[in-house]
């Protein structure tokens, strides 16, 4: 990937890493995802300003995602939202898929906990083959503070950048 740093892309920067992620590829691999990602910001289908509503809400709500190794090879996914004591997880499975490549998800089960108790837990459907959400994996790079981001473009043709969380929660 390159000594390259991008402390806070804007969406022209990773629309140029975007183009370079479709010709040759992103690099990513499996272990580059692993770990825990706070939600940073958001740009919707073709804007280059930042979604200032959506970026807000989703921070003030501790939007994250966090990927795990799976025993198959693949990934476990933790897709989150909190306010306060209060959380919603978004529980499923991700594969790689593809040159780019694509992060395919799929959601099994929704979890409610209050203080880390489980109030609720639900089976969710499964999604149709083919119908599955995914994101089309761009970039990630360290800051010059040691920090690392990731950029993905949603099914929805959204934008999303996420810093690497050394906590993790879910």
């Amino acid at each position: 990937m390159g000594a390259e740093t991008l402390d806070r892309p804007d969406a022209e920067s990773l629309r140029v890493l975007e183009r370079e992620s479709q010709r040759a590829g992103s690099g990513l691999r499996r272990d580059d995802l692993i770990g825990a990602w706070r939600l940073k910001q958001v740009w919707g289908k073709g804007r280059s300003d930042p979604s200032r509503a959506a970026g807000v809400s989703l921070r003030a709500l501790s939007a994250s995602l966090e990927l795990l190794p799976a025993e198959d090879g693949s990934l476990n996914i933790h897709n989150s939202v909190a306010l306060g004591a209060l959380k919603l997880v978004f529980l499923g499975s991700a594969d790689l898929r593809g040159r780019r490549p694509l992060l395919v998800f799929t959601f099994h089960a929704l979890r409610v906990s209050l203080g880390g108790q489980i109030l609720l837990s639900l089976a969710l459907p499964r999604s149709m083959e083919g119908r599955q959400p995914f994101f089309a994996l761009i970039a990630s790079r360290s800051t010059t503070a040691g920090h690392r981001w990731l950029a993905a473009r949603g099914r929805g043709g959204g934008l999303a950048l996420w810093i690497h969380d050394k906590v993790g929660s879910s």
